[in-house]
């Protein structure tokens, strides 16, 4: 048997299949993702199968979310050799006060969800819609929620509450953390292959979203994502920390809810800073001095994010860099590490430079203090082995 692992966004699905051993998964045997979902887009899936990608272009139709999920029927269907299917893991970013840990989803379930839709716009409601769809599409499968709010569930008081009325933090306004999976997912990879894991550690996912989560023991004890998925890092198109003064002045300016949302959410970060692109790879490749300065403030807010972690952890023993940016962009590891280079931390330029993302590297020197590490993330791996726990 084996688990579906989803991550369903507003324009793609991510998808993987892993063979389930036990109440654990092995390694996935086939991993896809369909792309161009939104509104006029072009939709296409690709996916690897026995080391080969194949590409394809999808039928037109006026939902191709819907013409994704009978192509991925058809796909599944049609490889004969890949395990039956036990059931379908989905990435939801928001569990909030309600869900602490894995579990399959039902009507209630998803009701309670819901209303967390606010908390997390650019996700939380794709998530659930592709809960609701794969239910249809595969209807005799249970439908397991894996959340990214679930790992920091270790977080302390002192950095999980806002200085607001305790009636506000008890109705469920704190920070919450996000990345979850991915974290997961880093630290168990850590666990393998470094005897530092268990100390203090510094994680960065760097991607369109990014945030950095501080552990002690292998558990979260302090991340720069909040109460939304909005707080902390500079990110692709979303502003990261604000004065909260910001939002007072331009509402008196007359500015709407909804103004404010596109505005945090779809037009800050890389992309707005630029005026270019959300894209980390096409601001570095550009001579636009706004790209130069979009990529120096979003390195300078990892800096910074990273020397509050320290302080909380009370040191550092590693660190380790994933995500897109965080696997490929050696010049950024090697802008971060420079500027912590006062903690003990030194850098093998060598090892940095080839270190693409597509296995575990060390790239650090021999004498460095501190390790520093490039960790492909899968976050579907975690979801299809908490899946995998629920079923067993």
């Amino acid at each position: 048997m084996s688990v579906l692992a989803v991550n369903a966004g507003s324009s793609s699905l991510k998808f993987s299949v892993y063979p389930l051993a036990g109440a654990s998964v092995k390694q996935s045997v086939l991993t896809g993702q369909f792309q161009g979902l939104e509104p006029h887009g072009t939709p296409q899936v690709s996916w690897q199968l026995d080391g080969k990608t194949t590409t394809d272009t999808l039928a037109p139709n006026s939902d191709p979310f819907d013409e994704a999920l009978v192509r991925l029927r058809m796909l599944l269907s049609g490889m004969d050799h890949l395990p039956p299917l036990r059931g379908i893991a989905h990435r939801v970013v928001h569990g909030g006060n309600l869900y602490r840990s894995s579990l399959v989803v039902d009507s209630h379930v998803l009701a309670q969800l819901e209303t967390l839709n606010s908390l997390a716009p650019l996700h939380q409601p794709h998530n659930l819609a592709g809960i609701r769809a794969f239910g249809q599409a595969f209807p005799a499968l249970p439908q397991i929620a894996c959340f990214d709010t679930a790992y920091h569930a270790s977080v302390p008081p002192q950095d999980y509450e806002f200085a607001l009325p305790q009636n506000l933090t008890a109705s469920g306004v704190r920070r919450y953390g996000f990345h979850g999976l991915s974290y997961q997912f880093i630290m168990g990879q850590l666990m393998t292959h470094s005897s530092k894991a268990k100390g203090r550690v510094l994680m960065a996912h760097l991607g369109n979203g990014a945030s950095l989560c501080g552990t002690l023991d292998g558990l979260s004890q302090a991340t720069t994502m909040g109460f939304s998925a909005l707080d902390g890092l500079i990110m692709g198109t979303r502003s990261g920390s604000l004065d909260a003064g910001v939002l007072l002045y331009l509402l008196e300016q007359g500015w709407t809810h909804d103004r404010l949302q596109n505005l945090l959410y779809k037009e800050s970060g890389l992309l707005g800073i630029s005026g270019l692109s959300a894209d980390m790879r096409k601001l570095r490749q550009s001579n636009s001095p706004q790209a130069r300065h979009a990529i120096d403030l979003f390195t300078h807010r990892i800096i910074r994010e990273a020397g509050a972690m320290t302080g909380c952890l009370k040191g550092l023993d590693a660190i380790a860099f994933s995500g897109g940016i965080g696997e490929h962009d050696a010049q950024l590891r090697h802008d971060v590490c420079a500027a912590l280079g006062w903690l003990g931390i030194e850098l093998d330029q060598d090892l940095n430079s080839k270190a693409v993302g597509d296995h575990v590297a060390a790239i650090h020197t021999a004498s460095s203090r501190i390790e520093v590490w490039v960790i492909p993330t899968d976050e579907g791996f975690v979801a299809a082995s908490e899946a995998a726990r629920l079923l067993s």
